[in-house]
């Protein structure tokens, strides 16, 4: 193990005045000193700002091996990527992105001819600030409706192409964000049609509530976007959000509402042949049920009910759609042991009966199973189970539209990018349909899911990948290595094995690269999520905590060697770690956090997060966040591990103000030395909260790795 270099003397003070601002919140004093921070435009703060960028720059000038660093990340990323088949009859749609370029294409691929774009972000930026963020293709496969944002603002706009001549037909329409599109087949008349989620125009609402306030909308191609028929969502929650689904043949509409990100959604149901598509006839299918459910009409004509009601690891039941209302569900695949992730439909002619195709979870690792649709039983012996490739991840099962034999779904794990792989029920063979186009070598390593007990017992998963050749016969490296924590633990969401450039990065040169499956997350089922939200968000960080003790004790690392890692909700995360249980690690790389949990619902879009971690407006909750807020539990004095913040000036999810302002508070407040455990920021501008091209995506690795290697003692030279 090599010792960290000291870093660069300090470019001057940070001009960083501290306010003797202090709020009274239910009559608890919060001391808010740099609440300057949170404005961008004031002078103030744009002279912190060019002062962290200049110590950031004259830091990272002294790291060694960053350029290396950075062609070995981009050659991992150089697999390119493939994307699953959407099928329109016999045109097939699906996204692409080539080994050298910045970001995924969609193509689309007729009988016979090679695969054309549609739409390619680089050609219509060469900035490459410009992101798909979605795409889905009309019934009959001669329209693609797709968005754009730019900037990383995640705003997207939306348009819809002519197939054949690849010309935009239709659009802008501006204000729909996470849209989903629910089209309609063609009338008579040739008219074409789709619902969609829209917010409502600025001028309309509150200035500080413009990025909520969704309706479904009905649009006609071809007629202003002003003129929509509003559907859905008058008199509801200013922060729902909303899907759209129809039925292929344009009789079945359903609409989901959630508020904000909670883990509960209603769910209605409109028989369009029984009424106007602009004035849908809606009946509840499930509504005041702390569950979520998403449902959809079968080829079949029964009622599907995908929902977690009863059932927190999920179940599929069915109805008669004129009965949809939760009374009338019957269990097709019950809950069981594993998680049920995703199902679908195999009725083509050629089967001897139709066919259900079931996507589980354990503890992260996909399974696939092959059930008769009827009666949702599992078929018997080698024909109930799909054996995958490996021990991995898959992505969503997809079918064709019409009647069919065969389905499709992405596959990666620790080593392999995600291939897509194809399954005929015909046969029970499963084939390789395609590769990402790039070949790579990727470096011998092993990968263990291993488990650790957080303080009040509870038994913790956790992903560890080191290279092969530093392990001992028992599985231990024979020294202790440097190693990244990597963890996130909130919103149900699983952090399951998948190829990633950074870990495999990082462990080709000699470290440990660990993933916790805390709580809060999804990987145990929708218990473990809420048994890490709310009041119970301690438990994440302990078991955080715990998994880097369970790493030194076991003698994979020590505290010495521990950078940890979190991005969004994994930014509070470790902004949590570090000033909880700073001497327990040696480096935190905290991306586009949150961390002033006592004003997060006055930014961003942290006003639709209060159902994940509570409101500082109800006295009980401010309780539970003042406790934790990682802004508020600096003292002065402490000896804080180096900190690495990244943030982006485009993200309009959580706002860089968290950073600035933990950041200014630590550099105040650490007694540890700045030359060998500095507090830094990196920021970016023109990129946002979530996609980015490549090239800002390799920079971004590059420098948060080079960091840990220098507060690890990891050697890149």
């Amino acid at each position: 193990m090599s010792t960290p270099s000291p870093a660069p003397s300090s470019p001057g003070a940070a001009p960083a005045p501290r306010l003797d601002l202090v709020d009274v919140l239910h009559g608890v004093p919060v001391p808010d000193p740099y609440r300057w921070l949170e404005d961008p435009d004031d002078e103030r703060t744009r002279a912190w700002s060019a002062w962290q960028d200049e110590a950031w720059e004259a830091f990272a000038a002294t790291l060694p091996g960053r350029e290396r660093l950075e062609r070995r990340v981009r050659e991992l990323m150089a697999t390119g990527s493939v994307g699953t088949p959407v099928h329109r009859g016999e045109r097939v749609f699906r996204t692409r992105r080539d080994p050298a370029a910045e970001h995924a294409v969609l193509q689309v691929q007729d009988p016979g001819a090679a695969p054309r774009t549609l739409v390619d972000p680089v050609a219509l930026d060469p900035s490459g600030t410009t992101t798909l963020d979605g795409w889905r293709p009309s019934v009959e496969g001669d329209l693609v409706a797709y968005q754009l944002s730019e900037g990383g603002s995640e705003e997207s706009v939306l348009r819809v192409l002519d197939v054949a001549t690849g010309e935009v037909v239709d659009g802008p329409v501006d204000r729909a964000r996470y849209s989903p599109i629910a089209w309609l087949p063609a009338g008579a008349d040739g008219e074409r049609s789709f619902y969609y989620v829209r917010r409502l125009p600025p001028e309309a609402v509150p200035a500080d509530e413009r990025q909520y306030h969704r309706r479904v909308y009905l649009h006609r191609l071809g007629t202003d976007p002003a003129e929509d028929v509003e559907v859905f969502g008058e008199g509801m929650s200013r922060t729902n959000y909303y899907g759209v689904w129809t039925s292929r043949d344009g009789r079945w509409l359903v609409v989901s509402a959630s508020d904000g990100t909670a883990p509960r959604n209603d769910v209605w149901l409109a028989d369009l042949s029984a009424s106007d598509p602009a004035a849908p006839g809606f009946r509840t299918v499930v509504a005041g049920r702390d569950a979520s459910t998403s449902a959809w009409v079968g080829r079949d004509g029964r009622l599907y009910v995908f929902t977690d009601l009863d059932a927190p690891r999920g179940r599929l039941a069915v109805a008669d759609p004129s009965a949809p209302e939760v009374e009338h569900w019957r269990d097709l695949v019950p809950q069981a042991e594993a998680l049920l992730d995703d199902v679908a439909v195999l009725d083509g002619p050629q089967l001897p009966r139709p066919l259900l195709v079931v996507g589980w979870t354990e503890h992260a690792v996909s399974s696939v199973t092959v059930h008769d649709l009827a009666t949702g039983a599992r078929l018997e012996g080698a024909r109930g189970r799909v054996e995958l490739p490996g021990t991995g991840s898959i992505g969503g099962l997809v079918a064709r539209p019409e009647p069919g034999h065969e389905l499709w779904f992405g596959y990666t794990d620790a080593t392999t990018p995600a291939h897509v792989w194809r399954f005929d029920a015909r046969t029970h063979e499963l084939s390789l349909e395609s590769a990402p186009p790039g070949a790579v070598q990727v470096p011998p390593v092993v990968s263990r899911l291993l488990e650790y007990p957080s303080p009040d017992g509870t038994t913790v998963r956790l992903q560890l990948t080191v290279r092969a050749d530093l392990l001992d016969a028992d599985g231990v490296p024979s020294a202790p290595v440097p190693t990244i924590l990597y963890g996130y633990g909130g919103f149900g969401i699983s952090l399951s094995p998948h190829y990633a450039p950074d870990a495999l990065a990082w462990v080709e040169a000699g470290g440990a690269y660990a993933v916790a499956n805390l709580r809060g997350g999804g990987e145990e089922g929708e218990d473990w999520h809420r048994a890490g939200m709310r009041e119970h968000k301690q438990d994440v960080f302990d078991d955080f905590h715990a998994a880097a003790r369970f790493l030194v004790r076991e003698g994979f690392t020590t505290s010495a060697q521990l950078c940890v890692h979190g991005g969004s909700n994994g930014g509070l995360l470790v902004g949590a770690a570090a000033t909880q249980e700073p001497s327990l690690f040696a480096g935190v790389v905290c991306s586009a956090p949150l961390l002033d949990m006592v004003r997060y619902e006055q930014h961003g879009l942290g006003a639709t997060w209060s159902e994940e971690y509570g409101s500082a407006a109800d006295p009980v909750e401010f309780g539970w966040l003042h406790a934790y807020s990682p802004y508020h539990r600096v003292v002065e004095g402490t000896a804080y591990p180096a900190v690495l913040f990244t943030v982006f000036d485009g993200d309009s999810r959580v706002d860089p103000l968290h950073a600035r302002k933990l950041c200014a508070a630590l550099q105040h407040a650490t007694s540890s030395d700045p030359a060998t455990r500095p507090v830094l920021l990196r920021r970016e501008g023109d990129v946002g909260h979530g996609a980015r091209s490549v090239s800002r995506s390799a920079g971004l690795v590059r420098d948060t790795l080079a960091f840990a290697a220098r507060v690890t003692g990891l050697d890149l030279t």
